[in-house]
């Protein structure tokens, strides 16, 4: 399986590509849709569609992994957060992903253990599972990648659930 983890932010929008055989999860691209305060928000919009596209099309993605809008203490910055992640699940659904979406703390407990881990935390547990050689970069590459992961490991715990279902109801 092919999965494309998002970070979804209007100023960075990170993204990761990792691929699964059996339990092996490995990397195999992770980068970040930079734009700035001052360009038009169509602009900044129609950034993240085009370069979300273009990662698919490079990378055969199956599978959408995307964090879910976090509101915290500000549901001001939620705003154009929630546009930045539309624009990147209509890149995602007008190439037929399925969607998986995870809060932060879904995300953290499935690649640190505890959904309050730090962001350093996050980012080492990454690397270590990912074997990178270094630390994704920036950090919200690394989220990305990490919500990529968590669709690995729950995805190969749901069918292994499934399997075991379906042979204790066969006869």
């Amino acid at each position: 399986m092919i999965i494309l983890g998002i970070d979804p932010g209007l100023a960075h929008t990170g993204w990761g590509v990792v691929e699964t055989r059996g339990s092996l999860v490995r990397a195999r691209a992770y980068g970040c849709i930079a734009s700035s305060a001052d360009e038009p928000i169509d602009m900044r919009l129609g950034r993240i569609f085009r370069e979300i596209s273009q990662v698919i099309e490079a990378y055969g993605p199956t599978d959408l992994a995307i964090e879910k809008i976090f509101f915290g203490q500000n549901a001001r910055s939620a705003i154009p957060t929630a546009q930045a992640r539309g624009a990147a699940i209509a890149a995602c659904a007008a190439s037929g992903l399925a969607v998986g979406e995870y809060s932060p703390a879904e995300i953290k407990q499935a690649i640190v253990g505890t959904g309050g881990a730090e962001k350093e935390q996050v980012t080492y547990m990454v690397r270590h599972v990912l074997a990178l050689d270094h630390d994704p970069k920036p950090d919200h590459a690394a989220d990305a990648l990490a919500a990529a992961v968590c669709h690995a490991h729950l995805s190969r715990t749901r069918a292994i659930a499934a399997s075991h279902i379906q042979t204790e109801v066969a006869p």
